[in-house]
């Protein structure tokens, strides 16, 4: 039996989060998570004028490439901190990792070469990584009990918001700016880092938002890993585990394929750049909106069809966007893309995280995003190989079709009732348990 630890002491403590502060933690979550998605989607924007830089001599492979570096930082951070945030409490690595981002932001706004700046979005990736988890958890902690998917579904949109902010700055000021002076604009979460530190709860509310089965379910050999990485595996978990994992590794394929790829492709395609990054802010706008009507519908019981409707809206996206149509029905396609990759991430996230309970789920969500960031890394280099090999405009439309397709597989593979461990802490008397 493990000894309790602080936050699930003063956890035990407290009585259901009211209203105030779940909104609080919504709000932190919205704020930290836009500065996530303006690291995400920056490399994106500036990547036109990254290539027409004539001081970096840089190929457009060279993009594919520093996307997956940034990538490759991120399972470091999702699993590291994962059961960081389970045992000693969400606040102190949410705090550290937003400080870390800022610097390494500065660093990439100063690097004086290619090699200095692929290591600042390797590290990058490392912060980035760890960001998302934690925050979702944190969220599903402190989220009313029947509005947990509507909860996260909000914060993750902060992720969208932080593309939608990247890529207007980017249309205002590139190609006039030189594309270093984005990243410097990073630093300014620094200033949040004590605001963060004294806002976000220490300690999990008494129920801990618990998990959506309302009678647990006994799983063989769970007792002693109950909360541990081997708890994730057992015979009433694993196949769960599994299909989370694909779905959004190949959710990650699409996202980070899109970020980092999206403009481009459509200056391939024929557009200037202002009309790419309108579409960069389509895509940015139709995540938001598409996940939180969607959370609206997961929230009524139907996460799972919610989960394979965005995988398919995706590919019916991304196909029309093969050709040439007008530009508002270009801009709906493009936030069509948005639902469909952007948003079925979050949904997965969210679901996750509303899957185990809280003993499991930082340490889930850190599993499962981390496994899922190979997505992430895969991702830009696929859309690399794919727009490298072949001349047509529309192969990198093409390309994200089979991912979503998988992805949809995936998801339905996931078994639609939870197998449960042994819940701790119960809920407090009153509190529903179920969503």
């Amino acid at each position: 039996m493990t000894s309790p630890t602080p936050e699930t002491s003063a956890g035990a403590a407290a009585s259901a989060p009211n209203r105030r502060t779940s909104l609080l933690v919504l709000l932190i979550g919205v704020i930290v998570l836009f500065i996530d998605g303006y690291d995400l989607f920056i490399l994106g924007t500036v990547g036109p004028s990254l290539i027409s830089d004539p001081h970096w001599h840089i190929a457009p492979s060279t993009i594919g490439t520093l996307g997956s570096l940034t990538a490759l930082g991120m399972p470091i951070g999702a699993v590291a901190t994962a059961r960081m945030g389970d045992a000693r409490g969400r606040r102190l690595p949410i705090t550290i990792c937003l400080a870390w981002i800022s610097l390494c932001m500065l660093l990439s706004g100063l690097a004086p070469d290619l090699g200095v700046f692929g290591l600042s979005r390797l590290l990058t990736g490392i912060g980035v990584g760890a960001l998302s988890p934690l925050v979702t958890a944190l969220v599903v902690d402190w989220a009313p009990p029947r509005r947990r998917t509507l909860f996260v579904g909000v914060a993750l949109s902060g992720i969208a918001l932080g593309g939608v902010a990247v890529a207007c700055i980017g249309r205002a000021v590139l190609p006039a700016v030189h594309f270093q002076t984005l990243f410097l604009v990073g630093i300014l979460p620094l200033l949040l880092v004590p605001v963060c530190w004294k806002a976000v709860p220490a300690h999990r509310p008494a129920y801990a938002a618990a998990p959506d089965t309302a009678t647990p379910v006994p799983v063989p050999g769970a007792g002693a890993a109950e909360s541990g990485w081997a708890a994730l595996f057992v015979p009433g978990r694993r196949l769960a585990v599994v299909s989370f994992c694909l779905a959004a590794l190949l959710g990650l394929v699409l996202v980070y394929g899109a970020s980092t790829w999206l403009p481009t492709l459509m200056i391939k395609a024929g557009y200037d750049l202002s009309s790419a990054l309108e579409f960069t802010i389509a895509f940015n706008g139709g995540a938001i909106v598409g996940t939180l009507v969607v959370a609206l519908l997961a929230d009524r019981g139907h996460l799972k069809g919610a989960a394979l409707g965005l995988f398919g809206a995706a590919a019916v996206a991304m196909l029309v966007l093969t050709r040439h149509h007008g530009h508002g029905l270009i801009l709906a396609m493009s936030a069509l893309a948005g639902i469909g990759t952007l948003g079925t991430q979050n949904l997965i996230n969210a679901w996750v995280g509303r899957y185990f309970g809280p003993e499991l789920r930082g340490t889930a969500l850190g599993f499962v995003i981390g496994v899922g960031r190979i997505g992430s890394i895969l991702g830009p280099s696929y859309l690399t190989y794919v727009t490298t090999v072949s001349s047509s405009p529309s192969a990198g439309f093409y390309a994200f079709v089979a991912p979503a397709l998988l992805g949809a597989l995936a998801v339905a593979f996931v078994p639609t009732r939870r197998a449960a461990g042994r819940r701790r802490p119960e809920p407090a008397a009153g509190v529903t348990a179920g969503a």
